[in-house]
């Protein structure tokens, strides 16, 4: 894929967070989550690729959706066919409550690259470069941590587990209590902890849980481009999600099968971008600046030479059509 694509898709999870972001704190994350959509499917209209949603919003949850099957980009003749994985509001009720990590995500390969998870929860074990090999959701949570601790070269009182703050995750809470492990809880938002596992800085060494089908597959393809490394499996927590698991073709078999982060995002092919909303471990959030003017941070990754940029912009939002004709249905002038 042409490597001019990823400024493109930084212009997309841009006008997603520059938009949402004027729902900070106002407690109405299907809000904040619609303008996002609106904002990248509007900006995905200059996008050169014949692209398709195989990973989008949430259909259970009832959230507006940039749609499983929805063609996106400019749908040229000459543009290449690509998968697309999109949350344009990683973190609603982050955004909702004001809280950090909120983040606009695209993941982006050529067609049949990413797998069509259904959006349900998902099983994960995620950690960086270093500890690439090691991981096996087969073996405990003991096992997990303690082969990892051992390949970055600590004592597992030196680790620091990132884990959502949930009564399903006592399996993980008590043995890496008894390791002498730190454990940093989070509320929502797993993509932003999933990559923060790659870069040192950040103090993450691992994110464990049940965390969204559809976040793990975006996650998958930011971790190839990365070198880091991934286990999932599907994990249907209600008679709903299972049903909804049939409804695309999985099966029994299929649920129970551990996946590879190279399951859920096959070849090198590959392309992730997000930008920061709420200030985070990684991305800080977007700043008004005054005079009609917002900055934001980004960081957009290329799979197939492993290059990693962060972007820092700074917009006139007076001058960015999408952004004056949202603002405007949204009462944010």
């Amino acid at each position: 894929m042409d490597r001019n694509l990823a400024l493109e898709l930084v212009r997309v999870t841009e006008a997603a967070a520059l938009v949402s972001s004027q729902f900070m704190g106002r407690g109405d994350k299907n809000g904040a989550d619609g303008a996002a959509v609106e904002a990248m499917r509007r900006a995905f209209e200059s996008v050169k690729i014949k692209g398709e949603v195989v990973i989008g919003e949430g259909e259970i949850d009832e959230a507006p959706m940039l749609y499983i099957g929805e063609k996106v980009g400019s749908q040229e003749e000459d543009c290449m066919e690509v998968d697309i994985a999109v949350d344009p509001l990683d973190g609603t009720e982050l955004i909702a409550k004001g809280l950090p990590n909120a983040i606009a995500v695209i993941a982006m390969g050529k067609k049949g690259s990413l797998l069509k998870a259904p959006d349900t929860y998902m099983k994960k074990i995620i950690v960086g470069p270093k500890a690439r090999g090691v991981i096996d959701l087969d073996k405990s949570v003991e096992e997990n941590i303690i082969n990892v601790s051992k390949a970055l070269g600590k004592n597992t009182t030196q680790m620091t587990i990132m884990v959502q703050d949930r009564e399903r995750h006592n399996y993980i809470f008590e043995p890496a209590r008894k390791l002498g492990c730190k454990i940093k809880m989070f509320d929502a938002g797993d993509v932003a902890g999933g990559i923060a596992t790659c870069f040192e800085e950040t103090g993450i060494d691992m994110l464990m849980g049940v965390g969204g089908g559809p976040e793990g597959v975006i996650t998958a393809a930011a971790l190839k481009c990365m070198g880091g490394d991934m286990q999932a499996q599907i994990c249907p927590l209600s008679d709903e999600e299972r049903n909804r698991c049939y409804e695309m073709g999985y099966t029994d078999e299929d649920i129970q099968k551990k996946l590879t982060i190279d399951d859920l995002a096959k070849g090198d092919d590959l392309f992730f971008a997000a930008t920061g909303i709420t200030e985070g471990n990684l991305l800080k959030g977007v700043v008004s600046m005054g005079g009609n003017k917002a900055r934001t941070e980004s960081v957009v990754m290329r799979g197939k030479t492993g290059t990693i940029r962060f972007v820092n912009a700074i917009h006139n939002l007076d001058k960015n059509e999408i952004l004056v004709d949202l603002m405007k249905k949204y009462n944010m002038e």
